[in-house]
């Protein structure tokens, strides 16, 4: 069993799995959340989503240093045989993309509140006072970072459709075992 937890060079364990599941999960989910908490007419409700919104923002910057920290510990299974040269050398690029905006859009969302004159705090899940970033407070800096948080948020979804096309192209049209392996870490996901 312990073996079905870490990588090996032909399929992906369980922490991987796990976690890759996990972040997508909230990746998107913040994507909606921040989306409908804009456009909610209740400013109580607002509110609760905004908090709720940096809550999953946190969580999710841990969670993906930790599946970064993972990653650099773990082999990464090899691409199938079938995979085309220049999709070999697009696909680690796609990834440390996919990694810089799940890391630059919590961080820019913890920048955003740091510097707005609002001055109200984040208490993640209600559990404890999260310090702010040691950035000056304004106006501007606050304009400034909801443009960065927002444009950030955009690219990132653009981004997870891309890689979530690639996936599905890759089981329906070309076969192969890429999605699989990250769905199961079952031994017969041989490269191909």
């Amino acid at each position: 069993m312990p073996a079905l937890i870490t990588n090996d060079t032909t399929r992906y364990g369980w922490a991987a799995i796990v976690l890759h599941w996990l972040i997508a999960a909230i990746f998107i989910g913040q994507f909606v959340l921040g989306f409908v908490m804009m456009r909610v007419s209740s400013q109580r409700t607002a509110f609760e989503l905004i908090q709720l919104h940096k809550s999953l923002g946190f969580l999710l910057l841990g969670l993906v240093i930790l599946r970064i920290a993972w990653r650099l510990g773990n082999a990464v299974p090899a691409l199938p045989r079938s995979v085309a040269s220049l999709e070999r050398r697009i696909a680690p690029l796609v990834h440390f993309a996919l990694y810089v905006f799940q890391l630059a859009l919590p961080l820019s969302g913890w920048a955003l509140v740091s510097v707005s004159m609002l001055e109200i705090p984040s208490v993640p899940f209600n559990l404890f006072v999260m310090p702010d970033l040691p950035l000056a407070e304004s106006d501007t800096a606050e304009s400034f970072w909801i443009s960065a948080h927002w444009y950030l948020a955009y690219a990132g979804i653009g981004l997870v459709a891309l890689h979530i096309a690639a996936a599905l192209r890759h089981h329906f049209w070309l076969k192969d075992v890429v999605l699989t392996r990250m769905i199961t870490p079952s031994s017969n996901h041989e490269a191909e």
